[in-house]
């Protein structure tokens, strides 16, 4: 049994928060990269340039890559060989959320109720998935999600009958439906099958997916390969000002699902794609 102080996971967390919102991830930039020699418009290609210069900004001066920075998404992983010691893990968290925001001067979104819209002046409380895996770690990656992408999201409860064809229609349309709103180039992240929530749940997972690395299954390899190709035809482009990159990378994860349902979410996200990744 390996015991872990949750205050690391706290120091950590901070950490991460901060991280994430001012530098992107190597795969992402090997993406971005990629659109701003591949984008045929002219247009398009100044929009990609002036985004390369605020990322370049924003790494050199510690100023974030957008004012929304998100609303925390915390996916843990916690070895079932590990002994949390000295607190409640959840505060724990939150307590890394809140000092990262804080301390980090990043922009506070979060209000304590839905309807009465009353901010919480620290951006807490984060979104936490936990998961009970074999091991004596804890994986952590932190995913701050701005809303202007989250906003544009969708979950399609299809038919078994509507099949593979009525999910790529389902992407599409939610693509189609996002255009400009989504800060496009986007990186979109699907879920199939499960249920109503667990789709969901996919969907958000697949986008902290390296992108780099391919799906075990083959169908869902062609699938994101042929969806990636459709979505830059959409003509959306940069900015949603036109263009052959709307989409820097789709990534889809699938899990079991009923005999009379076809549960599919696309979770769209803006070209930063923000997220960081440990183990401890």
């Amino acid at each position: 049994m390996r015991e872990i102080n949750v205050s690391i996971i706290t120091d950590n967390i901070k950490e991460m928060c901060i991280e994430a919102n001012h530098f992107l991830t190597d795969d992402m930039k090997n993406v971005f990269e990629n659109a701003v020699k591949n984008e045929e418009s002219a247009l398009g290609k100044q929009v990609l340039g002036q985004l390369e210069e605020n990322l370049k900004i924003a790494g050199e001066d510690m100023i974030p890559i957008c004012q929304d920075t998100g609303m925390a998404v915390v996916f843990i992983n916690v070895g079932q060989d590990v002994h949390l010691t000295g607190g409640d893990i959840t505060e724990a968290i939150n307590e890394g959320v809140r000092r990262g925001y804080v301390d980090g001067y990043l922009r506070k979104s979060v209000v304590k109720d839905p309807i009465y819209r009353e901010n919480t002046k620290d951006n807490t409380p984060a979104v936490i998935h936990f998961n009970i895996v074999p091991g004596d770690k804890v994986d952590i990656t932190v995913a701050p999600k701005g809303f202007g992408s989250e906003n544009m999201s969708r979950v399609f409860m299809l038919k078994p009958a509507d099949g593979i064809e009525g999910v790529k229609e389902a992407i599409l349309t939610a693509v189609k439906d996002a255009g400009p709103n989504a800060c496009p180039p986007m990186v979109v992240g699907v879920g199939i099958g499960g249920t109503f929530e667990k789709c969901a749940y996919l969907a958000k997972k697949a986008l902290t997916r390296d992108l780099n690395e391919e799906s075990p299954v083959e169908y869902v390899r062609d699938l994101e390969k042929e969806m990636l190709e459709k979505i830059n035809k959409l003509g959306i482009g940069p900015g949603g000002l036109g263009g052959t990159q709307t989409a820097l990378a789709i990534n889809i994860e699938t899990y079991p699902t009923h005999i009379a349902g076809l549960p599919v979410a696309v979770n769209i996200c803006c070209h930063v794609n923000r997220h960081s990744h440990r183990v401890i």
